[in-house]
């Protein structure tokens, strides 16, 4: 039975992810912050750009669990088929 390889993110990746997430973080806040408007629409600003933030871990967790799920599936059914086929061998070579 051939399993799939733990993948994992070179550091450069992971460097460049968050780096990435602080800039976007940083210049939502600060365009928010410096937007010609009244103190309640940058509120209303405020408060949807910590609402898509916290979407989108929603989403990436959500994701990354039912991506999970599938390979834990997978293993149980290619473990359950090699079984099947190795008492198949064993009846086949007792016979």
């Amino acid at each position: 039975m051939n399993h799939p390889t733990i993948h994992k993110d070179s550091a450069a990746w992971i460097m460049f992810v968050w780096i990435s997430f602080i800039i976007s973080i940083a210049m939502g806040v600060y365009g928010i912050y410096r937007a010609p408007v009244d103190g309640w629409v940058r509120g209303y600003l405020a408060i949807a750009f910590l609402f898509a933030i916290g979407s989108a871990f929603s989403l990436a967790k959500t994701l990354r669990d039912n991506s999970e799920a599938d390979k834990m599936i997978n293993r149980v059914v290619d473990a359950r088929t090699e079984q099947i086929l190795s008492e198949y061998e064993l009846r086949r070579a007792a016979a």
